[in-house]
């Protein structure tokens, strides 16, 4: 369980606001403080610092869409100052030592990332951070969120301070939460990685309407897309532009003739685990369907699962300047667009798309026409199709135990090989079965391969 905390204190001076929500401040999820500290100047240990609460509430509620859709960002500098303001509890401001702890999300679940103070800054509070990234069900979020809001509401009224911005802005944020045409615009705004009415209208509305034509999850992929490639909304890519991509460059597919699960009993259904636990086990799952042991996937085969030809692996030259996809029409006729020039690229933007409609049967997006393989890494969808790929590809068991124990850069590459994949996706599943070390694993890249 997740909790914001404030214990109330005594201010000697301040604004009303904060006389009336002064207090000690904690931050709890999965029975970890994250808070936790010392006062520089008495050297006592604390939970947390003494703050108002109401500043932090006013940052909560109005950050609250960006807080729980906004993907990620690009790597500009004026992007990462961005997001910081609207993800980390350290610029709030107002005077007081507040937490370095940043608040992400994948759509599904939430994050709470703290880290230390950083070493020589001249605070009040020194944090100790847990250097660790906390995952809490996104709605468990929303609901320490709604507590906490609640009781320093509470607080003002008890102080006669019903009029308060934070009555306002948190009347309003209700509103939009409860009103379906307006949380969907509130959504896609911040899966661009805007402010609340920062975008622009009419563009807003133009992508509201690509969304109904080509589905709603979907378009909210393409948006943090966009949003990772420092794209502004008025550069988003339209629905008649990627149907013009299809028709272009896209190959012919069947989506009746795809690869389905005949049991997915093993498979977790998607947001009742990991994004990566899911992926893993559908590609598992269809391998034993298969009878793939542990041999590689060819070229053919792969196609096949995709209800499409070797063509879409091999032929290079048609390809995508946005991102991979699937998009479907009438009757099961479909086309698979890629992106990467390369044919382990391709192969991995492939696999992702059969493990898009593999698990996405059982999602509320099965029916959407796009199934989009972006360059996110950090959307439950997209991190849920890399670990598909990765292990249906690649399956770890049997790139272990070909290792043998010697993990050198040299072998990494003979695997890849063997599988036809990146070097990044071995790699990747050696960070992520504990066989490296994430800070000593170098970065191997296949120059323009999508992974």
């Amino acid at each position: 369980m997740m909790k914001f905390s404030l214990c109330p204190e005594t201010l000697d001076s301040g604004t009303p606001e904060e006389l009336a929500t002064f207090g000690l401040f904690s931050v709890t999820a999965n029975n970890s403080l994250l808070t936790v500290g010392q006062d520089t100047e008495s050297a006592d240990l604390c939970r947390g610092p003494y703050v108002a609460g109401y500043p932090l509430a006013e940052w909560l509620v109005w950050n609250w869409w960006r807080l729980r859709w906004e993907f990620g960002h690009s790597s500009d500098e004026d992007s990462r100052r961005r997001w910081d303001f609207a993800h980390c509890l350290a610029t709030i401001g107002d005077g007081y030592a507040w937490p370095n702890i940043t608040i992400s999300s994948d759509g599904v679940s939430s994050f709470l990332s703290s880290e230390p103070s950083r070493q020589g800054d001249n605070v009040l509070f020194q944090y100790f951070g847990t250097a660790r990234r906390e995952m809490v069900p996104a709605e468990e979020l929303e609901a320490a969120i709604d507590r906490f809001v609640g009781s320093i509401l509470t607080r003002l009224d008890e102080c006669g301070l019903d009029d308060s911005n934070l009555h306002r802005l948190w009347i309003d944020l209700e509103t939009e939460r409860n009103d379906p045409e307006i949380a969907r615009f509130r959504r896609l705004e911040a899966q661009l990685g805007y402010d609340p009415d920062e975008a622009d209208q009419k563009e807003m509305r133009e992508h509201l309407r690509d969304a109904d034509v080509l589905g709603e999850e979907a378009w909210g992929e393409v948006a943090a897309d966009a949003a990772l490639r420092g794209s502004a909304c008025g550069r988003m890519v339209s629905a008649q532009e990627v149907v013009e991509i299809a028709r272009q460059c896209g190959f012919d597919a069947d989506a009746n003739d795809a690869i389905v699960l005949t049991d997915d009993t093993a498979v977790p259904l998607p947001g009742n685990a990991a994004a990566w636990q899911v992926g893993k086990c559908a590609a598992q799952a269809l391998r034993d369907q298969e009878s793939l042991g542990g041999q590689q996937v060819s070229n053919e085969a792969l196609a096949r699962f995709a209800g499409t030809t070797g063509n879409a692996i091999l032929e290079s030259d048609r390809r995508s300047k946005e991102f991979a996809f699937s998009l479907d029409g009438e009757g099961g006729a479909s086309h698979v667009s890629l992106r990467s020039r390369w044919e382990t690229g391709r192969r991995f933007e492939l696999a992702r798309l059969v493990g898009d409609r593999v698990i996405g049967s059982s999602t509320n997006y099965a029916a959407e026409r796009l199934l989009p393989a972006t360059r996110s890494t950090n959307s439950y969808r997209q991190k849920m199709q890399r670990a598909f790929a990765a292990e249906f590809l690649s399956p770890f068991a049997s790139v272990n135990a070909m290792m043998d124990g010697n993990f050198s850069e040299e072998i990494q590459s003979d695997v890849a090989e063997y599988f036809n994949v990146p070097p990044m996706v071995i790699q990747s599943q050696l960070v992520n079965n504990h066989r490296i070390d994430r800070d000593d694993a170098p970065d191997i890249a296949v120059r323009g391969a999508t992974w």
